[in-house]
C-alpha cells in the first residue's frame, strides 16, 4: 500500500502554494540496491566524518533519528524532527527557489525522496535522500544553525528573481534528471542527451547578465548550507550538506589543492558549478559569523531598501511582487510602470492584472484581486505647497485643506501630478495614518498625459510619500492562487529488466543473511564468484558480501 505523506503541526499550518509541492515518500518503492547504497554511502561518512565534520554532526545524526543501516522514512523523522521544532517532507527533485528558501523559513527541511544511482554513489548533482536527511537534517540540531536555516528562508523567499533565473532553474533540474536516469548498459541517446543538457546550463552559466538577488542569495546558500566549512582556514571542519552527504567531496574538499576563503559577502558574488566538484570553498570562524554576513547581504536587497531600485527589479522580473508604503500599505501585483522626480523618488506607479491590497501580511477588506482585476495605480508623495504629509493628516487636517467627504476636490502632488474626483472616504492603519482614499468620478494627469478617466472607474488612492520596501511574491499568500510553473521536465521511475530483477534479488539476499545473521561462509563465497563473474559492475553487493567473511 502507498505510504500516504506524513504530517506534523509544522505541515498542517503550511499555506497551499507549498502544500503543492508535497508528495509521498512510498517507501516501499525502495529497493534492496538503493538500500545498500544508502547503508555505504553512510558508513564511509560516519567513519570519516567523526573526525572532520562540525562536531554537531554525529550528535545531530542521533538526535534527528538517522540510520546508518536503512533510508529514514519520513514518519521516523517528522517525530523525531518535532523534539527540535523542525519537520521534513517529500518533494520530486528540485524546486523552484522561491519556494525552496520558503520552506525553510517555516522550519521544514524539503527533502527528495529519491536515492542516487549506484555509478552516482560519491557525488550526484541531484538533490536525494542521501543529501538532503544524511546532509541537512544531522545539523539543524545545533540551534544557532537551526536559526540561521530559518532566518534565510525567510530572506530568501523575499529575494527577486529573473527570467534568466528560471531558465536555469529548468535546465539544472534537466540535467540532473538525466544524470540520476537507471537503464541497461550504454545507452548513446542517453548521453546525448545528458551532453546537450550539460552544454545548456553552461551557456546560461557563461552568459553574461545582471545578478538577481534571488542568483546572489542562492550563491550565499550554495557556499555555507551546502558547501561549507567552519573553523580556522588551516583546520576547517564540514557543515555543508553537499560536503557531508558526498563521499568523493567530503575528503577532497580538505586536500591544499581545494582553494580556502575567509566567509564573506563576497561570496554572493562568487558563481559555482554545480556539475563538478567545487574549486574553493569558503571557511566561517562560526555559525554566529553565518548570520552577521547574512545580516549584511540583507541590508542590500529590495525587501529592506525600497525606492525606485526596488521597484525596477520588481518590474524587470514580470513576476508577483509587492511594494510597501511607508504607511503600512502593502501593494502586491506584477509592476509595469513607474514615474520618478529628479531626485529618483518614485511619484507613481502601476500595476497589470489581478492586483490586492493588503496591511501587515493580511489581505484589506473589499480589496482583493477581483476589486482590483485589471490592475491598480496610484500617485505618491507629498502635495505642493503642504508641509505635512497626506498620511499624518489627522480629520481636523483634511478639512483644513478641504479633504471633505462626498464633496469634489483638486490637489497636485510636488511631483506635478494632478487629481481631482470627488472624495468618497479614506482608510487609517492600526497607528491612525491614513493610508487609502477612494475617489469617483476622477481625473489623474501629469503634464499632458491623462493617467486615470471617471471612465476607469473608482481610484483608490494610495497615501504614502516613499516606498519603503519590495520583494517578491504577495504580501498575502491568500491573496491569489499560487500554482507555480509545473516544470516540463519531470522525474522519471526505472522500468526493471529481468536482469535488474535478478541483480535486486541478490542485493535483497544478502541483506537477509546480514540481518539474520544467517553467515555460510562457503555460500558467501560462491555469491561473491558469481556476482564478480555475471555482474562485474555491482561491486557494492562483493563490498556487502566482503563485509560479512571473516
Amino acid at each position: 500500500m502507498l505510504e500516504h505523506i506524513t504530517t506534523n503541526p509544522l505541515i498542517d499550518r503550511l499555506p497551499p502554494h507549498l502544500k503543492q509541492f508535497i508528495k509521498p515518500q512510498n517507501y516501499e518503492l525502495y529497493t534492496a540496491q538503493d538500500q545498500a547504497v544508502w547503508r555505504y554511502v553512510m558508513r564511509k561518512n560516519v567513519a570519516f566524518l567523526g573526525k572532520v565534520a562540525h562536531s554537531s554532526y554525529i550528535k545531530g545524526l542521533k538526535k534527528t533519528g538517522i540510520s546508518i543501516e536503512e533510508i529514514p522514512s519520513m514518519y521516523g523523522m517528522n517525530r523525531i524532527l518535532k523534539e527540535i521544532g523542525w519537520a521534513a517532507v517529500a518533494v520530486d527533485g528540485f524546486i523552484p527557489p522561491n519556494a525552496f528558501m520558503e520552506f525553510q523559513a517555516y522550519k521544514i527541511l524539503v527533502i527528495a525522496a529519491d536515492i542516487r544511482k549506484l555509478e552516482n554513489i560519491e557525488y550526484t548533482p541531484a538533490p536525494d535522500i542521501i543529501h538532503e536527511a544524511a546532509g541537512h537534517a544531522p545539523i539543524i540540531a545545533s540551534p544557532d544553525y537551526a536559526e540561521y536555516l530559518r532566518r534565510f528562508g525567510e530572506l530568501g523567499c523575499k529575494a527577486i528573481t529573473s527570467a534568466h533565473d528560471t531558465e536555469m532553474y529548468e535546465a539544472v533540474r534537466a540535467l540532473s534528471i538525466l544524470k540520476e536516469l537507471r537503464t541497461d548498459d550504454s545507452n548513446k541517446t542517453l548521453d546525448k542527451q545528458i551532453s546537450d543538457a550539460e552544454n545548456a546550463v553552461k551557456q546560461l552559466q557563461d552568459k553574461k547578465v545582471e545578478p538577481s538577488e534571488m542568483s546572489l542569495i542562492r550563491n550565499l546558500h550554495w557556499w555555507t548550507v551546502e558547501y561549507g566549512l567552519i573553523g580556522t582556514l588551516e583546520d576547517p571542519k564540514l557543515y555543508g550538506a553537499g560536503l557531508l552527504s558526498s563521499i568523493g567531496e567530503s575528503s577532497n574538499c580538505l586536500k591544499p589543492e581545494v582553494k580556502k576563503l575567509p566567509y564573506s559577502i563576497d561570496a554572493a558574488y562568487q558563481d559555482f558549478d554545480i556539475t563538478k566538484q567545487q574549486p574553493q570553498l569558503y571557511v566561517t570562524p562560526s555559525f554566529a559569523h553565518l548570520m552577521e554576513v547574512l545580516e549584511e547581504f540583507a541590508s542590500t536587497m529590495a525587501v529592506r531598501k525600497g525606492g525606485h531600485r526596488g521597484l525596477q527589479k520588481l518590474m524587470d522580473s514580470k513576476s508577483l511582487g509587492t511594494i510597501e508604503m511607508n504607511t503600512g500599505l502593502q501593494v502586491s501585483g506584477v509592476f509595469t510602470r513607474m514615474i520618478t522626480n529628479d531626485d529618483n523618488e518614485v511619484v507613481f506607479f502601476e500595476t497589470k492584472g489581478e492586483t490586492a491590497l493588503a496591511y501587515r501580511e493580511k489581505e484589506l477588506i473589499g480589496h482583493g484581486r477581483e476589486t482590483h482585476k485589471h490592475g491598480f495605480l496610484s500617485p505618491i508623495g507629498k502635495l505642493k505647497g503642504i508641509n505635512l504629509s497626506i498620511e499624518d493628516m489627522g480629520p481636523r487636517d483634511l478639512q483644513a485643506y478641504n479633504f471633505y467627504d462626498n464633496e469634489r476636490i483638486a490637489f497636485t502632488y510636488e511631483s506635478g501630478i494632478r487629481v481631482e474626483g470627488l472624495n468618497v472616504t479614506g482608510q487609517r492603519n492600526i497607528n491612525g495614518k491614513l493610508m487609502l482614499i477612494q475617489f469617483v468620478d476622477c481625473t489623474v494627469t501629469y503634464k499632458e498625459e491623462v493617467l486615470f478617466t471617471p471612465a476607469d472607474g473608482t481610484l483608490y488612492l494610495a497615501v504614502g510619500s516613499a516606498i519603503v520596501s519590495a520583494y517578491a511574491g504577495p504580501a498575502d499568500c491568500y491573496s491569489f492562487n499560487l500554482v507555480y510553473h509545473e516544470s516540463d521536465h519531470k522525474t522519471q521511475k526505472p522500468v526493471q529488466s529481468k536482469r535488474d530483477q535478478e541483480i535486486q534479488k541478490l542485493y535483497k539476499r544478502i541483506r537477509t543473511y546480514r540481518e539474520e545473521d544467517k553467515i555460510n561462509i562457503p555460500k558467501l563465497q560462491e555469491l561473491k564468484t558469481l556476482v564478480q563473474d555475471t555482474y562485474p559492475e555491482q561491486w557494492l553487493i562483493v563490498d556487502e558480501i566482503e563485509e560479512l567473511l571473516p
